[in-house]
């Protein structure tokens, strides 16, 4: 999935975020709204990472997801 595809689908693979990184309240994934820059700051604030490590954690999430994954999302609710 390419970053375009996750900030159009932020609502439905918000779930998936949270199970990732399960210190993200769902304010503040509301907040970030698929931006990726907020997400980082996001990570920094609750998980001490620095701006390239947070870089590198949200491209593993993103490299793990499959196009469909957010319309599972909604499909399982």
């Amino acid at each position: 999935m390419t970053w375009d595809q996750i900030n159009g689908d932020w609502q439905q693979l918000s779930a998936r975020l949270k199970e990732n990184w399960s210190r993200l309240t769902d304010q503040e994934l509301a907040g970030i709204a698929g931006k990726r820059e907020q997400l980082i700051r996001a990570l920094h604030l609750r998980y001490g990472y620095p701006k390239q490590r947070a870089e590198i954690e949200i491209d593993r999430f993103i490299r793990q997801l499959r196009p469909g994954d957010a319309r599972e999302e909604i499909a399982t609710k």
